[in-house]
């Protein structure tokens, strides 16, 4: 199965922080499963590192005020471009992030609070058929991936 991945989850340094957070679970999913890495946010022209983002109101705003809804919405156009060329029906997304969370996202207040919603991606991929996992879900993607396998 192709399955799109948050680039991040595989150890690459893209996180606005400038690190990765590397789920070592995922190097032996890899061995049953064609991973494709993405990172929205970078498709999306922002740099690496970068100050941090939340979703408010339904824009993508940094703490300071500064609006990047602009390179998340083509961030999630790239990313779901890549799902369809690869033809990727699942994808495992970071949790919580304001691009790729799925089932909760920080809310806007920069508190580290979270709430229920999905990221600007996780939505864009979701609306068009892609089933969503995060890295907090990997059995369930299991589960998933056996049932369809």
């Amino acid at each position: 199965m192709k399955v799109l991945v948050s680039a991040c989850l595989l150890g690459l340094d893209c996180r606005y922080c400038g690190t990765g957070k590397y789920i070592h679970e995922l190097k032996s999913l890899s061995q049953e499963h064609q991973f494709i890495p993405v990172c929205p946010e970078q498709l999306g022209g922002l740099p690496t590192p970068r100050n941090p983002v939340e979703l408010r109101e339904g824009r993508a705003v940094e703490q300071e005020g500064a609006d990047r809804t602009e390179q998340f919405t083509k961030g999630a156009s790239e990313t779901l471009k890549l799902a369809e060329y690869f033809e990727c029906k699942t994808a495992i997304l970071k949790a919580n992030s304001p691009s790729c969370g799925y089932g909760q996202i920080y809310d806007g207040t920069f508190k580290g609070i979270l709430k229920e919603g999905k990221g600007l991606t996780s939505a864009l991929l979701h609306k068009n058929g892609v089933k969503i996992f995060t890295e907090e879900g990997l059995e369930d993607f299991k589960v998933y991936a056996g049932r369809i396998g």
